[in-house]
């Protein structure tokens, strides 16, 4: 059976930053597979079209570049917030606002994000919104464990208790999910 369109597929792949000889980013091993429903739109549409038509046992080799993964490094995406944000009582939280942390937060139309804290200032906070992932080119190389028909509860697609794959409750999933 090959993968397409509301098929049920497994899968197991290094991620490596730039090509195949880049710092792997990712591991996903037989013990806890990547399994989704192909087509259903949580995955990142590049990575799906280079797994298009493969077969149980089928290996991959692949890069993408990153305006066709996570997108380049958007500006617009890095924002000064005020600081009293991460204050309790005056006092500036330091267990959630330091430097290089990342801080699950809430835009005004309720959607979940996760910023990265890049600058800590008197009055403001600096994060940045990107995907940790924008503007780096990502290799896979795999192995397709099976494919199958989706059931019907998979083709459903995950409920409010997170990811399918991951097992994320946020929509901030690793790897390879979009």
């Amino acid at each position: 059976m090959k993968i397409e369109n509301n098929k049920f597929a497994s899968l197991v792949y290094t991620l490596q930053e730039g090509g195949r000889d880049g710092r792997v980013i990712e591991t996903v091993e037989e013990a806890a597979p990547l399994s989704f429903v192909f087509g259903a739109g949580r995955l990142l549409p590049a990575f799906e079209a280079n797994l298009e038509g493969l077969e149980e046992g089928s290996v991959f080799d692949f890069s993408l570049a990153a305006a066709d993964a996570y997108g380049d490094v958007r500006e617009e995406m890095v924002i000064s917030l005020p600081r009293n944000i991460f204050e309790d009582e005056g006092v500036l939280r330091s267990e959630i606002c330091y430097v290089g942390n990342t801080v699950p937060m809430m835009d005004s139309q309720g959607n979940r994000m996760n910023g990265v804290v890049g600058e800590i200032g008197d009055d403001f906070v600096k994060m940045d919104f990107n995907h940790p992932l924008a503007g780096t080119d990502l290799h896979f190389s795999g192995k397709v464990l099976g494919v199958r028909e989706a059931t019907a509860e998979e083709l459903m697609g995950p409920t409010s208790e997170g990811c399918s794959t991951c097992g994320s409750k946020s929509s901030g999933c690793g790897g390879s999910c979009g």
